[in-house]
């Protein structure tokens, strides 16, 4: 499994903001990562922005709910 590199400083920000506020687990981290690059993939982008990692949150988010 590859590694997937956030080198936005945003997008690194807003998913260390994320997990202090949902209070997510280093699995559901690296779930959201996972989901990000798959919207990333989707998107037709070599990297993941800030907008993937947004929706990935907004997608977890309607998870737990």
């Amino acid at each position: 499994e590859g590694c997937i590199r956030i080198t936005d400083v945003a997008g690194t920000a807003l998913l260390n903001e994320a997990l202090s506020r949902l209070g997510l687990s280093a699995r559901a981290y690296h779930r959201v990562l996972r989901v990000a690059r798959s919207i990333a993939d989707l998107a037709g982008c070599a990297r993941v922005s800030p907008q993937h990692i947004a929706e990935a949150v907004q997608y977890r988010r309607l998870a737990k709910d």
